[in-house]
């Protein structure tokens, strides 16, 4: 059994300017589902936001074990049902990737609950990333630190919630740092943001980044059987209570009434 992977592309700059083209012709989903299908446990295919639904229908997300999203400039085209559809599978068990600029895509500004900005400068310059959890499995096999000749700068402060574990943290030419890939749980879900990825620049092509992901991948992957409905709050009578217990005070709601206490 391999871990059925989704690569979720917005597609749009590999069609509209010729430098991403030249670098990533078969677009940067392919280039990133090609890496990950070159490790034998991992399954990718992909899906774009050209695509109906985006490519992410109810059957879709019920197959796909861990989806990876990149996305910079059309947030605002995603559709919000599809949204709501890849929050609901986060919240019932599907791991998730949010790559470089994704962390303005609306699912993940869901999910985080925050504006998820921060500061930036597209100068080509060099950025090191700094291994900061040496024992994380999305670390694994990788060095102490790693470098990339030329990237986008993201700069601090990022504005998400404080994040379960910090596994990187980047340094730029220009001085700025930058907490370069974050773990969250939501609801039964694994979440990673990996900051590196900026489509002008051949960074899905090195090594030690796709390594990264295919690490990430077999991280976030839960084998429990994915939670049907996650927004699920059912009431629990006073005669289905585990231990006896005797109804005091006025209620809202009778058992089995529509509503929450």
């Amino acid at each position: 059994m391999t871990i059925r992977t989704t690569v979720w592309g917005e597609n749009v700059h590999e069609r509209k300017n010729q430098v991403v083209a030249d670098i990533y012709p078969k677009g940067m989903h392919t280039c990133i589902a090609d890496a990950l299908n070159a490790d034998a446990g991992i399954t990718a295919s992909t899906v774009t936001l050209q695509d109906a639904e985006h490519g992410l229908t109810e059957a879709k997300l019920a197959e796909t074990d861990v989806l990876v999203w990149w996305g910079h400039a059309a947030h605002g085209d995603v559709d919000d049902a599809v949204v709501e559809r890849v929050c609901n599978a986060v919240w019932g068990g599907m791991g998730m990737i949010f790559l470089h600029s994704a962390h303005f895509a609306k699912p993940f500004k869901r999910l985080m609950g925050s504006p998820c900005n921060l500061s930036w400068r597209e100068a080509g310059e060099r950025e090191r990333l700094w291994l900061t959890s040496r024992n994380h499995p999305i670390a694994a096999g990788l060095p102490d630190h790693f470098e990339l000749e030329n990237e986008e700068m993201y700069g601090e402060p990022f504005g998400v919630p404080e994040p379960l574990e910090t596994v990187f943290i980047s340094w730029f030419a220009g001085g700025e740092v930058f907490r370069s890939g974050l773990t969250y749980k939501r609801g039964a879900g694994s979440i990673f943001y990996f900051r590196p990825g900026h489509e002008t620049y051949p960074t899905y092509h090195d090594a030690n980044v796709q390594r990264v992901i295919s690490n990430a991948v077999k991280w976030a992957y839960n084998p429990a059987t994915r939670i049907a409905n996650p927004n699920d709050a059912p009431n629990t009578p006073v005669d289905k209570a585990l231990e006896p217990i005797t109804e005091r005070g006025p209620r809202l709601h009778h058992d089995g009434e529509a509503g929450y206490r």
